[in-house]
């Protein structure tokens, strides 16, 4: 299975280098000066690291095989991916692939909607959820509030806070005649 480590973003400066949204847990080890990435369209790779840095909380990087700006501007959104090396994945570690197309419930059990994707965020993740109106919401990734995740039962349970759903239940206060 391949796993994305990083996503080629925007050049910076003449010799190459490019902005990378990281995306894997251990950057230091996939990123290591001589590793070769695969990349995803497969024919802008492999990549070889050259040289990685960090400046003002992004990574950067430069490949031997990317020699100017021009050939960094075209890299711009190619994933780089490796084959998954893990035998055994956490108890608590899901890949976005195993998310997409769940069906999200309440605790109570009814239907919330359904796993459209996984924004990666700088505190969390966030869950996008497709309502069944269309609407999109987006649920921070985090246990107190993604209370399960049940791929055998194909579902995630979410204990919402009040009002971050559209079809959720609204209590109107009448006052006295």
């Amino acid at each position: 299975m391949q796993l994305t480590v990083a996503i080629v973003g925007a050049a910076k400066g003449l010799k190459g280098e490019v902005r990378l949204e990281i995306r894997t847990d251990d950057p230091e080890k996939r990123l290591a000066v001589g590793n070769t990435l695969e990349t995803e369209p497969s024919e802008f790779g492999p990549l070889t690291v050259a040289r990685t840095r960090t400046y003002k909380g992004s990574t950067y990087a430069l490949f031997e095989e990317v020699g100017n700006r021009n050939a960094a501007e075209e890299l711009k959104g190619v994933r780089l991916v490796i084959e998954s090396d893990e035998d055994e994945p956490e108890a608590d570690a899901w890949y976005p692939h195993e998310l997409v197309g769940l069906e999200v419930l309440d605790p109570e059990g009814y239907e919330l909607g359904t796993v459209s994707g996984i924004e990666h965020g700088v505190a969390q993740d966030l869950l996008v959820v497709r309502e069944p109106d269309g609407r999109l919401t987006r649920v921070p990734f985090v246990s107190q509030i993604v209370t399960d995740v049940d791929l055998d039962d194909h579902c995630v349970v979410v204990d919402a806070p009040p009002g971050l759903f559209s079809e959720e239940d609204i209590i109107v206060v009448e006052g006295e005649d």
